[in-house]
């Protein structure tokens, strides 16, 4: 194996594995190192497995509604059979197999198109000794074959570095996971079994989907959250539909909560929370911290070459470099959004770059987020408090899947679309969805931003009916008091 290219990218995720790709495209030798998984955390212990398990959780409610789309059980002797006498239950093994089959098959996936691009692949853990030489030391003897035995560092040469590193689940002082009481997403992941009672702190996207993963499961969930609102970066009145919706299925839904100490002792966990009303105290199996992610930047050698970094994270400019000329960072080691689509963007940006090519700057007041609880939550732009904040002149237009045709045939009317409309341009500031597949709704929204679509262009464009999407027509138009449907 050649040990010089002219790309080298370090980590193998959605920023990574991409930037690769592309850079591959554009004619460089590429190489990545990688010491897990290809696919990273996103493939292999984020995005993909917990679509998996929410499917899984999906299909066992559909189970509980059989009979409000006029399913009837039956045997061979004849319909119906008596409900009280069939339970469903879920696997949680076979559940997990599945998710695991999803991720492995993903990542291989990833090998595939490393081989397809001619993308070399090394496997070990990385570390810079200079702007153009980074030493690999391999994970397992064999998987890096010019080095002579396993542990023996491998340098690597390139004209351009690229980090991508990731992060890693973060953790409250007070209360280290362990990975058996306390445990992070990646235990939550692959459950042996399922907990009587869990309690998740913090509700952002991990935290919400894998609360409503385990009380779809049966087990009683407590969602606590510090802020004054569950998913914190979310619209008000989205946040509050989908504490509605928590709580309705049994969630413990507890906000401007801090938790201040758990105790795990004992047999239980013990986890003390101050609320408005006071201290309280909670008793479950298990506690799953999801309060946020840190970043992969230590112990790579990056504080010895003096590449700039801020709280752990990596200072680079609107094409990605650091200070270092040759050296790039992109992903949850720099201080955006740590969203695999946005890694994603951002390593195409890094690598064309490089080429040479007219790159504009990412458009991160454009970025979409998604949400997928059920019902799901997707969004773009400025929530009304931050337009509210901004001084800006706005007017709201919102429509409710309650009379939309489709959600109604669906049997999943909960939820709306809100756009947050420049009363100046009548431009979309900002759109908020909630409802059933409402994440493959807003791409549509995020593209027209994109291009200046105004308010009217939006309820001048005929949508099909009936669909979901419609209800984005009448939130517009709503705006300008045109709504035909409420």
């Amino acid at each position: 194996m050649e040990n010089n290219f002219d790309i080298v990218v370090i980590g193998a995720g959605p920023g990574g594995y991409v930037a690769a790709i592309r850079a591959s495209q554009l004619g460089f030798k590429t190489a990545v190192i990688e010491k897990a998984e290809l696919g990273g955390v996103c493939l292999n212990w984020g995005c993909i497995p917990t679509k998996a398990l929410l499917k899984s959780s999906q299909v066992f409610n559909y189970t509980k509604h059989l009979g409000d789309y006029g399913v009837e059980l039956c045997t061979a002797d004849g319909c119906p059979v008596d409900s009280s006498s069939v339970v469903a239950r879920p696997d949680i093994k076979k559940i997990v197999e599945r998710e695991r089959s999803i991720a492995a098959g993903m990542s291989k996936g990833i090998e595939y198109l490393f081989k397809k691009n001619n993308i070399t692949l090394i496997s070990g853990t990385a570390r810079l000794v200079s702007a153009h030489t980074v030493d690999v030391t391999p994970a397992r003897k064999g998987e890096c074959q010019t080095s002579e035995e396993a542990g023996q560092p491998l340098k690597v040469e390139a004209k351009h570095i690229i980090i991508a590193t990731g992060s890693r689940p973060n953790s409250l002082p007070f209360a280290p996971i362990d990975g058996e009481k306390i445990i992070s997403y990646r235990q939550a992941l692959v459950p042996d079994n399922l907990p009587g009672s869990l309690a998740v702190i913090g509700s952002g996207a991990i935290g919400s989907e894998l609360a409503y993963f385990y009380r779809s499961m049966g087990v009683e969930v407590y969602l606590i959250e510090y802020m004054d609102q569950i998913v914190p970066l979310e619209d008000a009145e989205v946040a509050a539909q989908l504490s509605r919706s928590f709580r309705k299925m049994g969630i413990k839904v507890m906000v401007s909560a801090g938790v201040k100490a758990v105790d795990t002792s004992g047999e239980k966990c013990k986890v003390s929370v101050e609320t408005k009303k006071g201290m309280e105290e909670i008793v479950v199996d298990r506690v799953l911290s999801a309060v946020g992610v840190v970043p992969n930047t230590s112990d790579m050698g990056l504080e010895e070459l003096d590449v700039e970094m801020n709280r752990g994270k990596i200072k680079v400019d609107d094409f990605y470099r650091t200070n270092v000329e040759g050296v790039y960072a992109i992903g949850d080691v720099i201080a955006t959004p740590a969203l695999a689509h946005v890694a994603s963007a951002e390593g195409i940006a890094a690598v064309e770059n490089i080429a040479g090519l007219e790159v504009k700057p990412l458009d991160y007041g454009n970025i979409p987020g998604a949400t997928y609880t059920t019902p799901e939550i997707a969004s773009v732009g400025m929530t009304e408090k931050k337009a509210k904040e901004a001084g800006l002149a706005y007017k709201v237009g919102k429509f409710p899947f309650t009379a939309c045709g489709k959600a109604a045939t669906a049997g999943e009317k909960d939820g709306f679309v809100k756009l947050i409309i420049d009363e100046n341009t009548d431009k979309i500031l900002g759109a908020h969805l909630i409802g059933a597949n409402v994440t493959e709704m807003l791409s549509g929204i995020v593209l027209a931003r994109n291009l200046g679509a105004t308010a009217k262009d939006i309820i001048k464009t005929i949508h099909p009916h009936p669909t979901m999407s419609e209800a984005i027509m009448e939130a517009a138009a709503a705006a300008h008091g045109e709504v035909i449907h409420i």
